[in-house]
């Protein structure tokens, strides 16, 4: 079998149904791959949906467990996963038609452990055609990973990947349980391990703008968790970039694509918490961890890869400290403007 799509669900009756016709409108044989539906406790009818799907197709499996989260739902995947590659994608998401034919033939001719793709935001559920999958458009040659991170400004989420089954296993890396911005940690350290990567010019997958999802909602207790999991992701960073060979070429880039991108997830949760209840106590005590771990002040932040104006413009203000307790404390107009309006 050459692979297995992993697809984690939970209450998505309304979209499950177009992820897997997407699925399955594709250009190889049921038997040279399997959709692995993991159903992480729904409370809707998306079983009942995806059940239907399996009486008529022999590669549509199910399996369920007690409520989770999407990090426990994917490790299950990967353990349950054949085929040779292993793909993510989330259950609202869906893929371009007759794509995986060439996907797949692009690993196996490069001899690939990660296979990078473009991906169009949309509210539109039909975007069913590709703009062109002629092989041979690659926006790099094969690359080592770290040398993707310092030339590129990769993805975090894993829907923008195939994976080699054989050395996901190998690197024995999992998504973190109970987390969100498990994606960044998991990409990052697989990108890190990984000898031959190569970006493919092909707008392969369709990630559909979803409102109140989990990382949009403003529902207290889900925006808090943003945050709180946003400023975990920069220590696991820390981590990261202190246990990297220095030795190993492209490092020194590298490392400091990491620190940008460490310091975006404190930019983008000190955004969130002046729009949050977070206590200025628990505020305080992030701040002074973010210190710690090298990720506060914003000294890498800014530049090509977040070079909006309105980062130039919050960054000096972020990095004075005092005046962010008091803007959070005041709740300056001009700051709660720019939050609400000018960033996504």
């Amino acid at each position: 079998m050459k692979l297995s799509i992993i697809v984690p669900v939970y209450n998505a009756e309304k979209y499950i149904s177009r992820c897997l016709e997407s699925l399955l409108c594709q250009d190889i044989s049921v038997d040279q791959y399997e959709i692995v539906i993991i159903d992480d406790g729904s409370t809707d009818k998306s079983c009942f949906i995806v059940k239907e799907f399996m009486g008529a197709y022999s590669n549509v499996k199910l399996y369920t467990q007690k409520n989770s989260g999407v990090g426990v739902a994917r490790n299950k995947g990967i353990e349950l996963a054949l085929g040779e590659y292993i793909y993510f994608i989330d259950a609202d998401d869906y893929l371009a038609d007759n794509v995986l034919n060439v996907l797949l033939n692009t690993l196996t001719k490069h001899d690939l452990e990660i296979l990078a793709f473009k991906s169009i935001a949309t509210t539109n559920p039909h975007i069913n055609n590709i703009l062109d999958k002629k092989e041979g458009r690659f926006l790099e040659c094969v690359k080592t990973g770290v040398q993707i991170i310092a030339d590129m400004p990769y993805k975090n989420e894993v829907w923008w990947y195939f994976v080699k089954r054989s050395f996901l296993l190998a690197t024995r890396i999992q998504f973190i349980k109970g987390r969100w911005m498990e994606d960044a940690i998991f990409t990052t350290k697989l990108f890190l391990k990984a000898n031959r990567v190569l970006y493919f010019d092909i707008d392969a997958h369709r990630h559909m703008v979803v409102p109140n999802s989990a990382m949009t909602s403003r529902e207290s207790v889900q925006f808090l968790r943003v945050i709180r999991d946003n400023a975990n992701a920069a220590i696991v960073f820390k981590d990261i970039i202190d246990n990297l060979d220095k030795s190993i070429p492209f490092v020194n880039s590298c490392i400091k694509r990491l620190k940008t991108r460490q310091q975006s997830f404190v930019f983008f949760m000190m955004v969130r918490m002046l729009s949050s209840a977070i206590t200025l106590q628990e505020l305080k005590a992030i701040l002074t961890k973010m210190t710690e771990v090298s990720a506060y002040p914003l000294n890498s932040f800014l530049g090509k890869e977040y070079g909006r104006k309105i980062y130039y413009i919050l960054v000096p203000t972020f990095n004075i400290r005092h005046l962010f307790y008091i803007s959070f404390i005041v709740g300056n107009p001009f700051l709660k403007w720019v939050t609400h309006k000018k960033i996504k």
